[in-house]
């Protein structure tokens, strides 16, 4: 049972991993539409597609009598609350095998989908759909999401339905390390939001922002960027900040409650009536740490949270990205950004969603900042020297973000210009 701080530290001390044992894990999450009628797919399909994925190896996860998910050889596919699917990888060890194991989950994908009629969109947010149109599933803990969410921030709804995102788990090897690794991704959380940008389109318009997925972030209950992430935050002052993070639910059994009453401390204290007084034991600690959704976040590896879903085409460039810098070139990156004013880098995260390269942080625009962190992360993967069988090293999944620098021009950019010529739909699907 979990009831004091220093058991919370020392959950994240069992994290720490030798430099030679990192891996790298990827998460992504994709939009499902229907292709008669261009409509988010319902449970129902859900079904039909999770049965078609059993034939390439797949096994079921049950919520009581409910498929919620599938998992595979150390990866899993989970079910969003509005039927959008995640993929989370399995740990690997460069971003070859990660890149990999995508393409072979986009191969899986494209058979059943083009089997059963569905179209995938792979945007940060859903461009087509409105909020009450977006079909729900019997995944117990949204329902009681759904209720509690919008109570601190407006557009949590919007997050739950209708965004989708990539993420990168990273390992660190000394609580120095996880210092270092957690300041640098919290201080480039506004370059992340302007290079990875691809979500301009809502509700069929321009949205007049080209990362609308981190506008709605910024608006969702229990998200941001704390101003206490850019303090030397060790293991003390993460677990402290977890102890008064309000909790979102408890699960007991097979039931979700409530937590909206409470703060974790109040559960390490045996104050939480409704579950008999109970105390944490550590799968209710690792819940708590799963339901915090700012930027980034801490659990047994650091989570990096920024990046808007992008295409197949640019799906490694993220966690390539990411890897150069924080396993390649981490004190030459870390030099770089404590410099920066961490006032001016909150300021820069609210003005990326609708400015992205156009906004100023210290002085330079962040096409600036992120062309140095490109040159920077690609230093730290020629270090790395990990090659594939074509004897080519991880830089070559830069490519895209080196066109992204050179032509000025994001993904959303992208979007904006292709579906403003003729608002047709078609374009906005992946090929």
């Amino acid at each position: 049972m979990i009831s004091t701080k220093e058991q919370i530290i020392e959950y994240f001390k069992t994290g720490i991993k030798e430099t030679k044992n990192f891996k790298i894990g990827i998460e992504h999450e994709k939009f499902l539409f229907n292709n008669e009628d261009n409509k988010r797919v319902n449970y129902s399909k859900i079904k039909e597609m999770f049965a078609a994925l059993l034939e390439f190896g797949w096994h079921p996860v049950l919520e009581k009598e409910n498929i919620i998910g599938l998992n595979k050889d150390g990866k899993n596919i989970t079910l969003e609350p509005g039927n959008q699917i995640e993929l989370s990888g399995d740990k690997l060890n460069n971003i070859h095998e990660a890149c990999a194991e995508s393409h072979d989950y986009l191969f899986e994908l494209r058979q059943v989908t083009k089997k059963i009629g569905i179209k995938i969109v792979s945007a940060g947010f859903d461009p087509i759909s409105k909020l009450n149109e977006v079909p729900k599933n019997p995944k117990k803990r949204y329902e009681l999401m759904t209720k509690d969410m919008p109570e601190g921030g407006e557009l949590s709804l919007d997050m739950m339905y209708r965004t989708c995102g990539t993420q990168l788990n990273i390992d660190y090897n000394s609580e120095q390390d996880f210092i270092k690794k957690f300041q640098i991704v919290n201080s480039i959380v506004p370059i992340t939001i302007a290079l990875f940008a691809n979500s301009s389109i809502k509700e069929k318009q321009n949205s007049n922002y080209l990362s609308y997925r981190s506008k709605v972030w910024q608006n969702t209950s229990r998200g941001g960027l704390p101003k206490v992430f850019f303090e030397n935050l060790n293991f003390e002052k993460y677990s402290e900040f977890v102890m008064n993070f309000p909790i979102l639910f408890i699960q007991e059994k097979e039931n979700y409650i409530s937590g909206k009453k409470y703060i974790f401390k109040d559960f390490m204290n045996g104050k939480i009536k409704e579950i008999k007084n109970r105390l944490p034991n550590e799968n209710d600690l690792s819940t708590h740490l799963s339901t915090i959704f700012t930027e980034n976040r801490l659990k047994k590896y650091i989570e990096l949270r920024s990046m808007d879903t992008c295409g197949w085409d640019c799906l490694c460039s993220g966690p390539a990205f990411n890897v150069g810098m924080l396993y390649g070139n981490l004190d030459e990156v870390y030099e770089l950004i404590s410099k920066w004013d961490k006032n001016k880098i909150i300021n820069a995260y609210l003005d990326a969603p609708k400015k992205g390269f156009n906004t100023q942080l210290m002085g330079k625009d962040l096409l600036y900042w992120a062309s140095q962190l490109l040159a920077l992360s690609k230093k730290g993967l020629e270090k790395r020297d990990l090659i594939n069988k074509s004897k080519k090293n991880e830089t070559l999944f830069l490519n895209h973000l080196q066109k992204v620098i050179d032509n000025k021009e994001t993904n959303a950019d992208h979007m904006i210009s292709k579906f403003s010529k003729n608002e047709d739909l078609s374009v906005l699907y992946d090929k």
